[in-house]
């Protein structure tokens, strides 16, 4: 049995895809085939239902042409006002996106999706406006034509004579969340323009003329039933395989179209893209760059790369391929990625020259195997494409270098001349093949193939009998031209290939050198300055141009200039733009459709997941080209990567303190809970039954009551204590103050604040007399060495020994501590100083602060704390002090 359950990877994809859309807005689009249909009107007249219904809309932009019932519609909405944009001593009204995103309302009205804004305007085209809009949860009515389809451009201009400029990206219209088809019977949209409802009467007759023909018409109205139809075909279908609805699936596709600098290849994407739609398969754009193509002229390579971003714009993948043979790359890729199509351009070069170089196509035939390879025919004029494919071969004339070949020919012939009477003439072409080699390797292709030229007439005139004429007595001398010749033009060929080679070479090494340059910098930074300044420096030393880097501030609120070369001009719309990319993700700027009033390119840093910040660059004047884009998004990616990196970490240190501070209050509040709670509670009830039964206590019990109280306050006071010395040697505000004292004024000071510990255990001291004074602080000394020996109290039996020794030992003076208990495990020497850290904290009481903070007073005197255990039993608690 045939499982029909759906496909885990396109289920998860559907899901993913659902879930991104849930924050985005709501796109309606009413298509229609021609301007006079009513999609404004029936736009209107759905707003008016919806806001009957309770829905907070308003109008973004719509245009009623002066129409007395399309003006009706608007009749209770809320229109907001439009930005005025001064352009050439005139004023242009364009949507105000700004105070629509202000206002924050759940529907806007945006009529002419495909309209151009003006110069000055936040973006070059309504529908980026539109998707602004829906990016920030707006749903979105707007209005557009089956002709502004961009992927229909070509069929549109074959149909009806006309180029459509303002043309809408395809997946516009599929990411839409409905269509409404609006159609209008031919007669009826004739007889509205004739009556003057669509345009004024000269204007209708004229567009009666031109556009407006029935032919055209008829040809309009079938590709938007058919555009709409595949809409509901794909909805169909989509539903199906979510619920695991048996159909008859087609099998995947997947197709790769072939671009090159010629003006067929926009058509050719636009082709793809409708093929590609109705096999409901995915799609590939490439172009490949050979050494023979490497010198592509300026204007080629921004053909080739506004190509590649329209097929961006369709949907497809792009990619750019460098090899020596455009069909072997192109094959040998379309294979490594089960390309199922093919499509490539009819060539527009000359038959004469398809004879001479060759047919791409029947080399992409021949390499195909079992691919199918679909030819586009193209009316583009032959001489045009010729012309720009020369431009593209052609190299600036350097007439040294063809001079210098002229006189390697020369020197040929002299070094020759001598030999004339005593070698045979054959021989003598050596002569000319060592120059023409010579020529093709200093001075390149076009130097070389003249001084094959030049040999061949110089060895005829002076080699061949009879001399200094054309004649030829020998026929056998032909074949000795035409090898000379031959070899000559091979040798420059295969000269100037070589030559190309390494010139791309160095520059992909170039290139590649840059990027690992780059990535081993950031990778010994750690700091986001640091990563900021270093991306800034190289990618001004690669670019030559100013550099500045926007990164947010703590709060993710707003973005600053982190860093940034002197000489970048931070214009006053400067942190609009940089917020504007950071937030939308896209880059903004010159060389892009959105707000390119600004000086630089600027570019979001993007990781997997989200925007770390935003490059800016001002580059030279001119066309950004595709190649240095791709570099500079490399040197983005390599940036956010860091910059990422650098987030991720700091966020693991925050994690980490964060835990680290709840362990230390856990650890804490554990530590001090028993020894808060049972001297209060001894004290609590020994005041109570002072006061609750005085009268019926003797005298003894109420002084053992008192002093209990009393002497339960006092562990408290040392348990506070504790805490608050703890406190000032963590934050730094110790301060010691060091006078001379003796030894045994320290230790005998420290057990005169210990009575009470001390009932009833027998201490020993052995203090030499003439020890050395110490520079102390008395008061946090003695501090200390009470610690250590309420330490010794604790966890030594009452009837053992307790032992303080002092004794000289250059240049320090050593105090020990040393008693007769367990003892301590050896892997716990090192743990011993730590702050909260006990040995058997569940029979023995304390905080196991008292050792952690005796280390940092004895460390505040410059001196040396350490533990270990007692042979025969015990530990020994040692004080270095300087002398």
């Amino acid at each position: 049995m045939l499982d029909k359950r759906p496909d885990p990877d396109q289920l998860l994809d559907r899901i993913k895809h659902d879930t991104a859309q849930e924050s985005r807005g709501k796109l309606k689009i009413f298509l229609g085939y021609a301007a006079g249909v009513g999609k404004t009107y029936a736009m209107l007249e759905t707003a008016q239902q919806r806001r009957a219904a309770g829905v907070d809309v308003v109008v973004g932009y719509v245009e009623t042409h002066g129409r007395v019932e399309t003006d009706a519609l608007l009749a209770g909405l809320e229109v907001m006002p439009r930005r005025e944009i001064p352009y050439r001593g005139i004023t242009l009204t364009e949507m105000d996106t700004d105070a629509v995103l202000r206002r924050q309302p759940q529907l806007a009205l945006v009529d002419e999706l495909a309209h151009t804004n003006a110069p000055g305007s936040r973006h070059a085209r309504r529908f980026q406006d539109v998707l602004e809009l829906l990016g920030s949860g707006i749903d979105v009515y707007t209005t557009v034509n089956i002709q502004h389809l961009e992927s229909l451009n070509d069929v549109v201009r074959q149909v009806t004579g006309v180029t459509v400029r303002e043309t809408v990206p395809d997946y516009i219209l599929d990411e839409a969340h409905e269509i409404e088809l609006i159609d209008l019977p031919l007669d009826e949209l004739l007889h509205r323009l004739e009556t003057g409802k669509v345009y004024l009467p000269a204007q209708a007759e004229q567009a009666l003329r031109k556009f407006f023909r029935p032919g055209n018409l008829t040809a309009l109205r079938e590709m938007a039933l058919r555009r709409t139809a595949d809409r509901v075909d794909e909805q169909m279908r989509a539903y199906m395989q979510r619920h695991a609805i048996s159909g008859p699936w087609p099998a995947g596709e997947r197709l790769l179209v072939c671009v090159s600098p010629s003006p067929l290849s926009e058509r050719l994407v636009r082709t793809t893209r409708r093929l590609a739609r109705r096999l409901d398969a995915e799609w590939i754009a490439a172009y490949v760059e050979t050494t023979a193509g490497a010198g592509l002229s300026k204007a080629d390579e921004e053909r080739v790369a506004r190509t590649l971003r329209l097929a961006e714009e369709l949907g497809a993948q792009t990619v750019r391929l460098s090899g020596h043979s455009i069909a072997e790359t192109l094959t040998s890729y379309a294979l490594s990625r089960n390309v199922t199509k093919i499509v490539a351009g009819k060539p527009l070069r000359s038959p004469w020259r398809e004879w001479l170089q060759g047919s791409i196509i029947d080399q992409i035939l021949r390499h195909s195997q079992d691919m199918d390879v679909y030819v586009i025919s193209g009316k583009a004029e032959p001489e045009r494409a010729a012309r720009s494919s020369l431009a593209a071969d052609r190299q600036p004339l350097h007439w040294q270098a063809y001079l210098s070949g002229a006189g390697l020919t020369l020197l040929a012939t002299l070094l020759g001349l001598p030999l004339r009477p005593i070698v045979n003439p054959t021989n003598l072409v050596m002569l000319y093949l060592a120059g023409v080699m010579l020529a093709a390797f200093w001075f390149g292709r076009g130097p070389a193939i003249m001084a094959s030229l030049l040999s061949v007439i110089a060895f005829d005139l002076i080699f061949v009998p009879p001399y200094y004429t054309f004649a030829v007595t020998d026929v056998q001398y032909v074949l000795t031209f035409v090898g000379l010749l031959a070899v000559g033009l091979v040798v420059s060929t295969l000269a100037a290939r070589a030559h190309e080679q390494t010139l791309a070479a160095r520059r992909r090494e170039a290139q590649t050198a840059a990027l690992y340059e780059l990535s081993q910098r950031l990778a010994v930074v750690s700091t986001l300055p640091e990563i900021a300044q270093t991306g800034v420096k190289h990618v001004t030393a690669t670019f030559s141009g100013p550099v500045a880097i926007f990164l947010p501030d703590e709060a993710g609120e707003r973005l600053t200039l982190n860093a940034g070369t002197p000489d970048f001009h931070l214009e006053p719309d400067s942190y609009a733009v940089a917020d504007w990319v950071f937030r939308h993700g896209q880059p903004a700027g010159r060389h892009t459709d959105t707000l390119t009033g600004v000086k630089g390119y600027y570019l979001p840093l993007h990781t997997s997941g989200q925007v770390v910040g935003v490059m800016a660059v001002e580059l030279p004047p001119g066309a950004l080209s595709g190649e240095q884009r791709r570099f500079l998004t490399s040197f983005a990616s390599q940036m956010a990567l860091a910059l990422e990196k650098a987030n991720l970490a700091e966020q693991a240190r925050r994690t980490r303190l964060l835990e680290e501070t709840e362990k230390l209050q856990t650890t804490l509040l554990n530590s001090i809970s028993h020894d808060l709670r049972t001297p209060l509670a001894t004290i609590t009830g020994a005041l109570s039954s002072l006061l609750d039964d005085a009268e019926l206590l003797s005298e003894p019990a109420r002084q053992d009551l008192t002093y209990a109280a009393w002497e339960e306050a006092l562990k408290l006071n040392r348990l506070v204590g504790n805490l608050l010395d703890m406190t000032r040697l963590e934050s730094g505000a110790l301060k010691v103050t060091r006078q001379p004292y003796d030894v045994s004024e320290l230790v005998g000071a420290a057990l005169a604040q210990m009575p009470n510990q001390l009932q009833g255990r027998q201490v020993k001291r052995s203090i030499p007399n003439n020890l050395p004074p110490l520079a102390i602080d008395l008061t946090l000394m003695v501090q200390a060495l009470v610690n250590l020996v309420d330490n010794a109290v604790k966890y030594s039996p009452a009837h053992t020994l307790i032992e303080i020794e002092a004794y000289l030992a250059q240049p320090d003076v050593i105090i020990t501590v040393q008693d007769r208990g367990p003892g301590l495990p050896e892997g716990e020497l090192e743990h011993i100083f730590s702050k909260f850290y006990r040995l058997n904290a569940g029979s023995i009481g304390g905080t196991g602060l008292g050792l952690s903070i005796a280390r940092g007073i004895v460390e505040a005197h410059n001196g040396r704390i350490w533990a270990e255990n007692r042979p025969g039993g015990g530990a020994i608690f040692s004080i270095a002090l300087p002398i």
